[in-house]
């Protein structure tokens, strides 16, 4: 045992493997940044470079540009609500809000507090838990995604504000956009309209970026009203008491993202609502998330992040990638003459030790690069608005051509602006609308898959001990909500009577 972790480090002790995931974190950090710069697309760029280099050096260059992606999102969703990756959206709705009152940088420096934290909870989660958690994922099939799901959407009323219809009129908008295209299982069109473009179904990423960027610029444009800009360095940094009392929902929200990463298809964005959800409903305040609460962007950030390390277990212990990225960098383990899976580590244990290693560095360095990146990126924020918000838009329309290179992407985007402008000004929440949008081709498609092989019938929902689980979590969490809502009504009506 010693002896190969011996020879694992010297594996890994090397200039080129620690510059190789120093590259990848900076540049994850960057690509996360830019709207429309999705992470996989960043991870996918990298592949190239991998070819002519060592194993270990390509993989964890790999690694360090999907590490630093997670994080880089949060930088521009905090302050111009321009989210980076789909999972930056969630931290957001708070970040933005603490940017606007002059606070970005303490939200900032939550944010990467709870990012590192829980990319080395994640990460440890991997070392210890790999095979535990990888047979556990394995005993998911389509009614445990079902009922997971259902579950999910219980976070709908959470972020809904405090007008319960209007969140559930902006999720059900959501659903309904998110089965625009091909029917994957009779192979028929839905709500495409002879337009071709649709059928492929309307892609997140234009859909993301008009629905929380564009409004942002509609709505300065449409003031009359001068808003003084406030520097994003101005003030203090989130204190370490700030951090401390945080901590017990940074780790909840690491643990979230630990289980839901190892769950192949879910990904960081289900994981950051759901953390978000979860500290909300356990908050002493409640109704300040979504208003500038701080402990709404470490949960968010802590859910998403949570996912990092965890998506590695069914790549690594059972061949199997967990979402998109892992899948690419699966691929890359196989340009190598590696193939993931249980004899992986039976043959190159020094390899995957190694890797385990510079995974750990590889929290250190994201704490470095993101604290050097909060006073780089943070100066975007001190840009007067009339300056900065042109530069938003052509981000914007960069980051929804990039996807696929079509003009109609763009029309999506600028589409979903105006529906996202007449949101803002209407008080209805986009984030129901997100939610919704993200689960609802999961929750169709696992609902029918299950009710093939169920041959109709709906007690395959309820035949195993997981899907019993997550039942009785979503009827348990309907029935806080409820109650929740209830008396806080009533303190409200007695506040206004008093």
């Amino acid at each position: 045992m010693w002896e190969t972790l011996a020879n694992s480090f010297a594996l890994f002790a090397q200039v080129d493997n620690a510059l190789a995931l120093l590259i990848g974190v900076i540049v994850g950090t960057i690509i996360g940044a830019i709207p429309g710069m999705t992470t996989p697309m960043g991870v996918a760029l990298a592949l190239p470079f991998t070819f002519t280099m060592q194993p270990v050096t390509g993989i964890l260059l790999l690694l360090g540009v999907y590490k630093g992606g997670l994080y880089g999102g949060s930088l521009t969703a905090i302050l111009i609500n321009a989210p980076g990756t789909p999972a930056a959206s969630c931290t957001g709705l708070d970040g933005y809000p603490l940017a606007q009152r002059g606070e970005a940088r303490r939200a900032l420096d939550m944010a990467l507090y709870a990012s590192c934290t829980a990319d080395f909870v994640s990460n440890l989660s991997l070392i210890f838990f790999a095979g535990v958690l990888a047979q556990f994922a394995l005993s998911f099939g389509s009614p445990e995604f079902f009922t997971l799901i259902v579950f999910s959407l219980t976070i709908i009323a959470s972020v809904s504000g405090n007008v319960l219809l209007k969140g559930l009129g902006s999720a059900c908008l959501g659903l309904l956009l998110s089965i625009v295209g091909l029917d994957l299982i009779y192979g028929t069109n839905r709500f495409v309209f002879g337009q071709v473009d649709l059928m492929g179904g309307l892609n997140f990423i234009p859909v993301l970026i008009g629905l929380f960027a564009l409004p942002e610029v509609l709505n300065f444009y449409s003031r009359t009203e001068t808003v003084r800009s406030l520097s994003a360095l101005a003030g203090k940094g989130a204190t370490f008491l700030d951090y401390r009392k945080a901590f017990k929902t940074i780790m909840r929200g690491s643990l979230i993202g630990v289980i839901l990463g190892v769950i192949p298809g879910i990904g960081g964005a289900p994981a950051a609502f759901l953390s978000y959800s979860e500290a909300r409903r356990t908050s002493k305040n409640p109704n300040n998330f979504g208003k500038g609460e701080l402990e709404g962007v470490a949960a968010a950030e802590a859910g998403n992040n949570g996912v990092a390390g965890a998506t590695l277990i069914p790549l690594l212990a059972l061949g199997v990638p967990g979402d998109i990225i892992t899948a690419i960098i699966l691929g890359a383990f196989m340009i190598h003459g590696l193939r993931p899976g249980p004899l992986l580590f039976q043959e190159n244990i020094t390899l995957i030790y190694a890797l385990f290693m510079g995974i750990m560095l590889s929290s250190i360095y994201l704490f470095i690069v993101g604290k050097l990146s909060i006073r780089m990126i943070a100066k975007i924020a001190d840009i007067p608005q009339r300056m900065l918000f042109p530069v938003v838009l052509i981000l914007c329309v960069f980051g929804a051509y990039a996807i696929n290179n079509t003009v109609f992407d763009i029309l999506v985007m600028f589409v979903m602006g105006i529906v996202g402008f007449g949101m803002l000004r209407l008080g209805i929440p986009a984030a129901p609308f997100l939610i919704a949008f993200i689960l609802g081709p999961l929750l169709e498609d696992n609902f029918r898959q299950s009710l093939l092989l169920g041959r109709g019938s709906w007690s395959i929902f309820f035949q195993s001990g997981i899907c019993i689980f997550f039942w009785l979590l979503t009827v348990l969490t309907v029935v806080f909500l409820i109650y929740q809502r209830r008396m806080g009504s009533k303190i409200f009506q007695e506040e206004n009577n008093g």
